[in-house]
Order: structure tokens, then sequence, then C-alpha cells
């Protein structure tokens, strides 16, 4: 290292290195030793301040090999430079396409980019634009690059608000939306989500019904690691959870099968207060009654949320209603399981109780299989034991009490045995 450190200070002082001003980072040539540290720090691998991401640029032109002339490196240091260069670009090119989640667009729609010059030359005439262009902006954009130039116009006109109009109100709730909906729709969710940030330069305010329409998106997409990220911006923003992030964020979990996110968010959604709607308790306990199992005591998850239910809803759903018949047979209660749905078919609407049936059905076709397959496989054979027995002893406990409703239980044993 130390032999290319004393040739490259030779080279360097050689008349050939007096005609390349500008190779180094230091701001002259004329000190052998301004120039002589500068390649020692890259050497040793020690970045030099220019080679910061806003000088990034300068250090590709400066090392390029067309302006070094017939000057030659040592091995070492080009080699270097070259391995570095290499790096950066294939490390910048990932985060821009990978944190955008869209296919990179080199250049905005000639659309947005007409309306953001117009916007520009108004600001910097001192005029603020017409509300419209900024509208035919937001419903034009069809690319990441045409959400970058929204979101600058956006920070200017904030800018040109607060210094020339003493405005010092965000844009309004309806904007915003309308930013957000457009940052979904061309798929640049990482702008999407910074007009859900507390503290912005862009004017925007965030409000629940912008998180709700991203969180509408993820549930479209299936994405639960989006849904993650959208309630950590809410959490870290302060913004308080409604009774329709949960009916959403619930049914998201639902999708895609994952009960360990859905307990978290419950959990967090009842820390804070949140009175949830019946849809909520619906998903909550549909979910629970295919997940639990009587031998590790998940069972008592079914009872835990339907006495948080009865705070806040008065009367079962099928749903609900129907959770709880399978909380019973889970228990080795058929009976209770039968009394309870007498009492759910006893108080629904005339118009719902022929759904009755379907969802009896749907207890003896599909929930046994759906729940054993969950079991470890130690008790499986013991839960399908269970159901085989129980399960007809429930029907024949309904209609002992007068409510006979026709099922075809030959249906309950292939299933069971299927899982």
């Amino acid at each position: 290292m130390q032999a290319a450190a004393a040739r490259a200070r030779r080279v360097l002082s050689s008349p050939a290195a007096s005609g390349l001003p500008g190779i180094l980072w230091g701001p002259s040539l004329g000190s052998a030793s301004g120039a002589e540290g500068a390649l020692l720090l890259h050497l040793h691998g020690v970045p030099s301040p220019a080679s910061s991401p806003h000088h990034a640029r300068g250090f590709s032109s400066y090392f390029a090999p067309q302006s070094l002339g017939n000057f030659k490196l040592p091995a070492t240091a080009s080699q270097w430079l070259s391995e570095k260069s290499v790096h950066y670009q294939m490390t910048t090119s990932h985060f821009s396409t990978e944190a955008s989640g869209v296919e990179a667009t080199d250049h905005p729609t000639e659309a947005v980019e007409e309306m953001y010059q117009k916007m520009l030359k108004s600001v910097e005439a001192e005029t603020m634009p017409p509300n419209a262009w900024l509208w035919s902006m937001i419903s034009s954009c069809s690319n990441k690059e045409d959400i970058k130039l929204l979101f600058q116009i956006l920070q200017k006109l904030r800018v040109f608000r607060l210094s020339n109009l003493r405005i010092n109100a965000n844009f309004n709730d309806h904007l915003c939306m309308k930013v957000t909906e457009a940052c979904a729709r061309v798929g640049t969710l990482d702008y999407g989500l910074k007009a859900l940030w507390k503290h912005n330069v862009y004017g925007i305010t965030p409000t629940i019904g912008s998180a709700h329409y991203l969180l509408q998106h993820a549930k479209t997409l299936n994405d639960t690691k989006l849904m993650e990220n959208i309630m950590q911006v809410l959490r870290r923003n302060s913004l308080p959870l409604q009774p329709g992030t949960a009916d959403i964020v619930f049914s998201i979990c639902y999708n895609a099968d994952r009960w360990d996110l859905l307990s978290k968010h419950a959990d967090r959604f009842v820390k804070a207060g949140v009175k949830l709607h019946r849809t909520a308790f619906d998903i909550w306990m549909e979910f629970a009654a295919k997940v639990g199992s009587a031998s590790a005591g998940d069972s008592q998850s079914i009872w835990n949320i339907n006495s948080l239910r009865g705070k806040s809803v008065k009367h079962y759903t099928l749903a609900t209603g129907f959770a709880c018949a399978k909380g019973s047979l889970l228990d080795r209660k058929p009976e209770n399981a039968a009394a309870m749905i007498k009492l759910l078919y006893k108080h629904l609407p005339d118009q719902k109780k022929p759904f009755v049936k379907d969802e009896l059905e749907k207890l003896i076709a599909e929930w046994p299989a759906e729940v054993i397959k969950r079991q470890k496989k130690d008790d499986r054979k013991a839960m399908e034991e269970a159901l085989v027995k129980d399960i007809p002893t429930m029907i024949d406990c309904l209609t002992k009490s007068g409510l006979d409703i026709p099922v075809d239980l030959e249906k309950l044993t292939p299933q069971v045995q299927a899982a």
C-alpha cells in the first residue's frame, strides 16, 4: 500500500500530471500534498467528503476514463474506482426501482409536464395558479415521474402560500385525498405514505380517510406488508384509529389467513378504545372459530371476543352466532351449540332465517376439515373423533328442541378424514 502511494506521489509531481486539473477532489492541484492526501484516502478506502449523495454525479465525471487522457492511475486505485462505480450504480438502481414498487419511467407524461411548467411559471411570476390546473395535474398522473412532479409543485405552492399569501393552513382534505388516490392508482405507495405524514413540506393534511384508501388498495392487492407499513405510519403520526380502519385491517388479515396479524392489530384497536363495528366482530370471531383448538385452550379466544362484542353490539349475527356454536363444539358441549343456534334463529329477522340452513351445512361440510388441518398432527385424530360424534348430537338436539332443519350428515365423515 505504501509503495502504491509513493508511485502516486511521483506520478502527481511529474509533468504529465500538470494538464489534469479536476481529477481529484481537492480545490486545486497546485499543492502536491493536497492531491496526495486525497488519493491516499481513496487508496485506504476512506470516502472523500465529496462522495456524499449530493456529489455522486461529480464522482462519476471526475473519474470517467475519457477524462484521464493518456494518464494511467495505478492498478490498485483504478480497480478500486471501477468496483466502487459499479457497486454504486447497482445500489442506486436497486433502491430506485424496489422502493417505488413500480417499473421505473424516465419521463413524465406530456400533459403533466405541461401543467407543471404552467404552474411553475405562475409561481415564479408571483401569481397563484388556478386550482383547476392542480386538479387537472392530479387526475392526469399515470407514472412515478408524474407523481414526483406533483409533489414538487405542491411543495412550491406551499412555500408560495406561506411567503406571498400569508396562508398558513394546509390544502383542504379533499385535495389530500385525491393526491393519495393518484399515488395508489399509479402504484407509487412510497409517495402515498408521505401523504400521511403529520409534518411534511407539501401542505398535505394527513387524514384517516386517506389511510383508508391506501388500506383498501392493500386489500385489493392482498398485501399484508403494505398494510403493516400503513399502520406503522398511522402510529408514528398519531392518526386516530377508527372502526372503519379495523374493518379493512381485519378483512386483509382474514383473506391472507394471518391470524397472528389480526390478533396483534385487534389488541391495538381494543387498547385504543375503538368501538368496533359488527363487521369487525363477524370477521374476528369467524376466524377465531377456524383456528380454535379445545385441547390447546384456543376456544377461549372465541368467548373473550364475544364478551367484547356484547359490550358494543346487542344482537348476534349469523357469523358471531355460529362462531359461538363452533366454540361450544370445540369445548365438547354439543347441547350448548344447539341452544346457541336456536337462540340465533329466534332473534334473526325473518329475511335472514333461511340462511341458517346454509351456515349449518357449511358447519358440517367445511368447518371440520378447516379446523382440523390447523391442529398439530398428534391432535388431529382426537379432534376428528370428537367432531364426528358431537356434530350429529348437536343436530339431534336441534330437532328435539323444535328447530328441524334438514341437513346431510353424510358430508361430515369424508370431509373430516380428508383433512
